[in-house]
């Protein structure tokens, strides 16, 4: 029969010298080198769990120990958060005991009577590649808490069935204003705005995959001091705490929206502007210009230049008035553009 190969490293406590070395010998029977330690009792056990310098991938652990035993047992050796599996060895054959223990977070539970090499290996195995899944998961489920809690962007989850809030970040409760607890007791729906800033702002439903409906789309949103905020969202389906939701995220487009509408005014007066340049002024000019040839002439009695020379004041005025308005108009681009200088870095 061939041994596994791998390295395992497995902490037996076991105050029983038979118990022991059976164990020991079941485990070099299917294993090439196991390297097995032992404690004879409790607090040996939580000495060499202690030292940084031990590491084990596996606890095989007696239920019956000179300073713990049972349940007292089983729940101080689970106190100690060592992210290694326990496997109980054990000569209680109570069937509610075993389920309790396993219930608490035992890895495994194996009765000395029933123990053989085969179901002493596969045990270990078996829970060494559980836990190494476990442990994997934490770390992804940490890193998706991280990612959520500490973007600066703020982000919710929601529940699929009523967008009622599960979860949200700081920059969330930052930004609108609402506390965590406010927010659990809140839906999406809650954070609308019933006024819009934009005529095409309504929640917009994307179906995916049939059945899955992702809310995305520009949102005009309501903080809690009802300033309106508007907002891009992205949304994505996810399983928060065994439920369907779906995680958001919010990117703020308020002041750029507003950026664009002053620069679309501003737009607006310069083409106003250009067509007063291009053709209203053109018209007083282009009299005064023909009223100043004729005077020249002459031909033109003294009185026709008088009433000419009227016209001509009247086109003047008419062309002063002109240049006032378009001065007004310029006047209410230039604040915003010195404005906007000040926040280009280039400029």
């Amino acid at each position: 029969m061939h041994k596994d190969k791998k390295h395992f490293r497995l902490l037996v406590v076991e105050d029983n010298e038979g118990d022991f070395f059976l164990i020991k010998d079941y485990l070099e029977e299917m294993i090439l080198v196991p390297e097995v330690s032992r404690t004879v009792s409790f607090s040996q056990a939580c000495q060499i769990l202690g030292d940084p310098i031990n590491s084990f991938d596996v606890i095989l652990l007696d239920l019956s120990l000179p300073d713990k035993n049972g349940l007292e047992l089983i729940e101080g050796m689970l106190a100690l958060d060592l992210s290694i599996p326990v496997i109980v060895l054990t000569g209680y054959t109570d069937f509610s005991f075993a389920v309790t223990s396993l219930a608490l977070g035992i890895s495994d539970y194996l009765l000395k009577d029933d123990l053989t090499a085969t179901t002493l290996y596969k045990s270990v195995v078996y829970n060494i590649e559980r836990n190494k899944n476990i442990i994997s998961l934490k770390e992804s489920e940490q890193r998706y808490s991280d990612l959520f809690h500490l973007s600066p962007q703020p982000m919710w989850v929601i529940a699929k069935k009523n967008q009622q809030f599960l979860d949200v970040n700081e920059a969330a409760i930052r930004d609108y204003g609402y506390s965590y607890e406010e927010f659990l007791l809140m839906s999406f729906s809650d954070l609308l705005a019933r006024e819009t800033i934009t005529e095409a702002d309504t929640p917009t439903l994307l179906h995916k995959d049939g059945s899955k409906a992702l809310l995305q789309g520009t949102f005009t949103l309501c903080n809690k001091k009802e300033n309106l905020v508007l907002a891009d969202i992205w949304s994505n389906s996810i399983k928060f705490k065994e439920e369907t939701a779906t995680v958001l995220l919010a990117h703020d487009i308020t002041e750029r929206y507003n950026h664009v509408k002053a620069i679309e005014k501003q737009n607006k007066l310069l083409r106003e502007i250009a067509w007063t340049q291009s053709h209203v002024v053109r018209a007083p000019l282009a009299r005064m210009l023909g009223l100043i040839n004729l005077i020249s002439e002459e031909s033109i009695v003294i009185e026709e230049k008088i009433t000419m020379i009227k016209h001509l004041i009247n086109s003047a005025h008419e062309l002063d008035d002109i240049v006032i308005d378009i001065t007004k108009k310029a006047q209410q681009i230039l604040p915003q553009s010195i404005e906007n200088d000040k926040q280009d870095p280039d400029h």
